[in-house]
């Protein structure tokens, strides 16, 4: 796939990293285009290079020592971008997520039918049908922003925050849904629960997604929740997942 490359800011963000910037908005061939380049610097091998982190519009690279020349470093890696005339193809995954809709679960599922003037029935559809891309992972280990929620589901964040919100917690906050990964305060509104778990320390890779992968939640009952939970706990549950362009 051929690209026009978009015009791109670089600043030096402290005196270890060069922040590159897209246009300010939320749009998956922005996320394309940041996870492409991402790539490409990966497989150009520079040895400096300690991390990239990517966000909704901006990489972050970071480097393991000072920059003595910002203006060459950015002029180096902007060549690398505009040198790419094609889409770099990246290993994307999409994982199916078992949720837990039931009222137990959904403390804000009434309060969302009434400002929505639907039902939680039709809440919960919405919300299990559409397919999410994985923008970052911030906030909390293991929290992942996603991106592709339903515009009849957007809501604002509640103005109090609760002070403690359920591990697993499903949650709609503005046009963004997501899941608590751990017990934490939180002010976005809680509408299911997911048993299994989105950060383990003792895994090789802590979290299993990664930003360009894709979510698609389900629908279980509460015995099926239960179930999962104990094969999660004793470490035996395997996640659903599919190779998207692999």
């Amino acid at each position: 796939m051929i690209l026009m490359p978009y015009t791109l800011t670089y600043k030096p963000f402290g005196e270890y990293a060069v922040l590159v910037e897209w246009p300010a908005d939320i749009d998956i061939q922005f996320l394309n285009d940041i996870i492409s380049f991402k790539d490409l610097i990966v497989k150009t091998g520079i040895k400096q290079i300690l991390e990239l982190r990517v966000s909704y519009n901006s990489l972050l690279i970071i480097y393991s020592k000072y920059l003595f020349s910002f203006n060459d470093e950015i002029a180096y890696i902007d060549k690398i971008y505009r040198d790419n005339k094609t889409l770099n193809k990246v290993d994307r995954l999409l994982w199916r997520i078992p949720v837990c809709y039931d009222e137990e679960f959904g403390l804000d599922l009434d309060f969302i039918s009434k400002e929505k003037s639907f039902s939680k029935t039709e809440i919960v559809k919405r919300h299990s049908e559409a397919v999410y891309s994985v923008y970052f992972i911030g906030f909390l280990p293991g929290f992942l922003y996603l991106g592709g929620l339903d515009k009849l589901l957007h809501i604002s964040r509640k103005s109090t925050p609760r002070l403690y919100i359920e591990k697993g917690a499903v949650a709609i906050g503005g046009n963004q849904t997501g899941v608590y990964p751990n017990t934490s305060p939180g002010g976005w509104n809680i509408i299911g629960n997911s048993p299994i778990n989105f950060f383990d320390i003792s895994k090789e890779k802590p979290c299993f997604a990664k930003a360009g992968d894709q979510i698609k939640f389900y629908p279980v009952s509460k015995k099926e929740h239960h179930d999962i939970k104990i094969l999660v706990d004793s470490n035996v549950y395997q996640l659903e997942s599919e190779v998207l362009n692999g």
